[in-house]
Order: C-alpha cells, then sequence, then structure tokens
C-alpha cells in the first residue's frame, strides 16, 4: 500500500506477509525522525525509502520504538539499529531482554511458526546492544521536538506491551492493544477484532488497556494492523464484543475434558462463525482474500486461547 502521511506522521506498510497487514510508523520534528514498530528484517527497505524522501538520513533517527517484542512488531530492530547509527531504542523491561538477548524469542517463535516458515517471514534476528537501549517505566515521557511522548503499560495481549501517547496529534500508537483493523475489511465502515494470539492473552487485561488508551482522551489511535481510525466508540464496541467471545471460549476449555485438537477445532470454527456474522452485519462482501486474512487471525487467536487455557490449569495445579 501507498504511504500515508497524516501531519507530521508516515504510515509505511512494512508488507509482512502481504500488503495492508502490518505497518510501522516514522514520526519527523525539526528535522529528526523516530521510528515506531520496525515490523521484519524485510520491512526495512520501505522505512529507509520513507526516511530518504522525507529529506533525512538513517542518522538523523533519534529512536527506534518497539511497542512489544512479537517478532512482526520488533523483528527488524537489529537490523534497522545498525543502520541508524544514533539511533536509542525505547522498550517495555521485559522486551528489553528479550532485544539484548533474542535467542529464547526465536525459539519460542521457531516453535508457532516452524523453522523454515520462521526463516521465510523473519530472517536472522539481530541482537541490540545493551548500551544502546532504554528502558521506558510506565507513565515516563520523552520530548521530542514541540512533542511529548508518553509510555503507557498496556498487558492483555502481552506482558511486555506499552502503547505511546502522541501530545502533538492527540494520537495513541496502540501496538496490539486495540485490535486489528485491516484496510482490506473497512469499505462499508469499521470492522476491528482484538487479537489474543500466543502467548500472554488475558481477557481481563485486555478490557482495561483499552480504557487506558481512551482515557488518554485522544482522538485517534494508531495500529500497527493496520493503519490510523478515529471511530473509537464504535472499535471499544467492537473489541469489547470480541474479546467476550475469546474468554467465554477460554473458560469452554477450562470446562470440557476433551482432546487439544477438538478444542481447538471448537473454537476455530467459533471464531470463523463470528467474523462471518461481522462481514454480514456490515453488507460487506466475503471475498478470497478477505476470508483468508481473517483465517490466519481465526487460527492465531485459537492458539492464543488455548495457551492461556493450558496456563491457567497450569497455576491451579
Amino acid at each position: 500500500m501507498e504511504t500515508i502521511q497524516i501531519d507530521s506522521i508516515k504510515i509505511i506498510d512494512g508488507h509482512y506477509v502481504r500488503e495492508g497487514l502490518a505497518c510501522c510508523y516514522l514520526m519527523i520534528d525539526n528535522n529528526k525522525g523516530i521510528i515506531i514498530e520496525t515490523n521484519t528484517n524485510h520491512s526495512i527497505p520501505y522505512i529507509l525509502r520513507e526516511i530518504e524522501k522525507s529529506q533525512l538520513k538513517p542518522e538523523d533517527i533519534e529512536y527506534i520504538i518497539i511497542t512489544h517484542v512479537h517478532l512482526d512488531h520488533a523483528g527488524g530492530a537489529g537490523k534497522l539499529m545498525q543502520i541508524c547509527k544514533n539511533a536509542k531504542l525505547l522498550a517495555h523491561p521485559k522486551a528489553a531482554r528479550h532485544i539484548i538477548n533474542p535467542e529464547r524469542l526465536i525459539q519460542s517463535s521457531i516453535q508457532v511458526y516452524g523453522e523454515d516458515n520462521f526463516k521465510k517471514l523473519y530472517g536472522d534476528i539481530i541482537p541490540v546492544p545493551e548500551d544502546r537501549v532504554r528502558i521506558m517505566e510506565d507513565g515516563e515521557e520523552i520530548v521530542f521536538g514541540n512533542r511529548k511522548l508518553k509510555f503507557i503499560y498496556t498487558r492483555g495481549h502481552a506482558n511486555h506491551h506499552f502503547v505511546i501517547y502522541d501530545s502533538q496529534s492527540n494520537g495513541v500508537f496502540t501496538g496490539d492493544s486495540f485490535g486489528l483493523a485491516y484496510p482490506i475489511l473497512q469499505e462499508k465502515g469499521l470492522f476491528i477484532i482484538p487479537t489474543t494470539s500466543p502467548t500472554d492473552f488475558d481477557p481481563g487485561e485486555a478490557k482495561i488497556s483499552i480504557d487506558k488508551i481512551l482515557n488518554t482522551n485522544c482522538d485517534k489511535v494508531f495500529l500497527t494492523h493496520y493503519g490510523m481510525i478515529q471511530d473509537l466508540e464504535n472499535a471499544k464496541n467492537q473489541l469489547i464484543e470480541g474479546i467476550n467471545l475469546s474468554e467465554d471460549l477460554l473458560y469452554w476449555c477450562l470446562k470440557n475434558d476433551i482432546s487439544e485438537q477438538n478444542k481447538y477445532n471448537y473454537v476455530k470454527q467459533s471464531l470463523l462463525e463470528y467474523f462471518e456474522d461481522k462481514i454480514k452485519r456490515l453488507n460487506l462482501e466475503k471475498t478470497k482474500e478477505r476470508w483468508e486474512m481473517l483465517q490466519l487471525d481465526a487460527e492465531l487467536n485459537t492458539m492464543g486461547i488455548l495457551y492461556s487455557a493450558k496456563r491457567l490449569v497450569k497455576k491451579s495445579n
């Protein structure tokens, strides 16, 4: 997709798997830049192209910020930090350690995707030197040009996740804490769903995170998946509906003593039926491309719900 500029913020398609699935942001102020999210190593040429188009050099990037360490958000961080030699990487404390030493992150990702697919999607994950990483505390602020950026911890999707409130745009960069709204699904009105992908889905915390974002009094959010949305009350209602369904499915898994495969089949089918109902409510055409995208999320969300059920069982024993 083409890069979109909103005031001093560029929305850059990271070309993760396909166009319109994941983006990153270039924020410009006083001839300096910040990159929020890196997507993967394969996304870096698109980021560098937009830096150049903005009459900046990689050396003009002051900060690279990742909302959390999942590789569709942070997989390119190490390589990009090598190129942007003056940048400091800003991260949640629980994310920072995996950026500095990514071995455990790599192994857990290989378990989810398989080794061949992992290599194809992400390539080599490069560590970031510890002295170039700055840990951001909950509520901490930095000044960048004429704006302040405030970091707010938001669990629910990942326990190492934060969002960033930008005073100038009155917007929040939400990572995965405010759901997924792919451009291909927005033809007939807002279509947004929560993500419950492995490994930290917590429905209660996910709802708290939505409130934390809206309590900034922002009038827009910038999603990694994908782009800016402003219909925030509608978005909240859709996200809570989706989280409630996911929570019901989580507790259904806990109550039913059946095989993992049968649980997987039931949860995935329930999510697909929910997505199909949302499509019908919007009178949106169920194209092959749209349905393939939603099927991918149904698979990942199912894996996350089952993983959370296992974790709760383990905790109770």
